[in-house]
């Protein structure tokens, strides 16, 4: 395998784009797959496309597809819903697993939307359910004999920092918990071995690293020996053993086909699986290698040329994902400053700058001619004009 593998992606002329962690590129060949499935099936197959396309099958096969990429057997992962939906889906399935105990135990660096729905979940549950937040490096010492379930997302959106998911998992279950890891961050960016972990649930989505595009679908795993026996939640129609016998009552699918709710967005479903093409021949191990070769660099070229900026990034490799931030008094403006000279960052309240690092189609001489621009930015204030102040809905 060679990497970077530039030629597989639609990148803009003078763009260096260090934002794949919060949206992946286009990848080649999808406009024409979804081109494809736009006329030759859906605008030529109508209905029957349902059948004579297997429009129905794709959430399980494009789930094994990503499933390669974290490391779970095949039959253990599909797609489908968002990523808000599976947080509250595996998470309401965890706590059935553990009806004698109240608590789920996060940590204060988790994604809004995870303990968004977290507590959206115990409050309608009620009957004493509570969220339970510590400090991301307090998070072991909390695990103890009230938790239900452990819900972490093992890459910090904003810091990169990273949880050792096998020590975790096994503290949680040592304590009769139910682990939930959030791969947002860490599919396709990080080797993940979910099986080898034995984690009962994971979730992810695939509009990051692996650039499935805006609002693509999320995926779930469930750990194979307890797929035939978890309560899916969300009892939709196409989680049923049967859903076109239209029964009245829901009988849950076997296996991970359960853990499907509504239709597949099939569009969706089709970019997607045309994107993760260019993962084809990739070993994660090696991918994991050029991540730390690039992000290492970033961060010694930064701090040796940007010494106003404050690495908030964990400084062991080991112990982060495939992006980096630094925080800066004037991180907003300075960030708006960079991507009008070509350098797609993103920033995070209240002061951080966030770069993303995607091996597949990033190298070293991106990584120097970035700094460089950054460099040039903050040396000459180039950020301090209004136009770069002016807040935008999206950061």
């Amino acid at each position: 395998m060679t990497l970077p593998r530039k030629d597989l992606f639609h990148l803009p002329e003078g763009i260096i784009y260090l934002d794949g962690n919060s949206l992946g590129p286009l990848p080649k060949g999808v406009e024409a797959r979804v081109a494809e499935v736009i006329s030759a099936e859906w605008g030529s197959q109508l209905i029957k496309g349902w059948n004579q396309c297997g429009w129905m099958a794709q959430p399980s096969q494009v789930g094994d597809k990503v499933g390669r990429l974290i490391g779970a057997p095949a039959g253990s992962v599909v797609i489908g819903d968002t990523l808000s939906l599976k947080v509250f889906q595996a998470l309401c399935a965890g706590l059935n697993m553990r009806p004698e105990r109240k608590v789920i135990l996060s940590d204060t660096g988790n994604f809004p939307s995870d303990l968004y729905m977290a507590e959206g979940l115990a409050r309608l549950k009620g009957q004493g359910y509570a969220l339970k937040t510590v400090a991301p490096e307090d998070v072991t010492d909390a695990i103890d004999d009230t938790i239900a379930v452990v819900m972490l997302t093992q890459v910090d959106y904003r810091t990169g920092r990273m949880h050792d998911m096998n020590a975790v998992t096994k503290i949680a279950q040592d304590a009769g918990a139910v682990m939930l890891w959030d791969l947002a961050h860490s599919a396709g960016a990080v080797e993940v071995q979910i099986e080898a972990s034995s984690c009962e649930l994971a979730i992810g989505c695939t509009y990051k690293y692996l650039n499935g595009g805006p609002g693509a679908p999320a995926f779930i795993y469930v750990r194979p020996d307890l797929a035939d026996g978890i309560d899916p939640a969300l009892a939709g129609w196409l989680g049923h053993d049967s859903p076109f016998a239209f029964e009245p009552s829901y009988r849950p699918a076997p296996g991970i086909e359960r853990m499907r709710v509504g239709t597949p967005p099939v569009l969706q479903v089709a970019a997607l699986d045309a994107a993760l093409s260019v993962w084809d021949g990739v070993d994660m191990a090696d991918l994991r290698a050029a991540s730390i070769r690039l992000t290492e660099l970033f961060i010694a070229q930064v701090q040796a040329r940007c010494p106003a900026l404050t690495l908030n990034s964990p400084r062991d490799a080991t112990q982060r994902g495939s992006q980096v931030s630094f925080s800066y008094e004037n991180g907003y403006a300075a960030m708006q400053a960079l991507i009008a000279r070509g350098v797609i960052g993103d920033f995070r309240a209240p002061d951080v700058m966030r770069f993303g690092f995607t091996p597949l189609y990033l190298d070293e001489g991106d990584v120097v001619a970035a700094v460089g621009i950054l460099a040039d930015i903050l040396d000459n204030r180039l950020w301090d004009r209004p136009e770069y102040k002016t807040t935008s809905r999206v950061t």
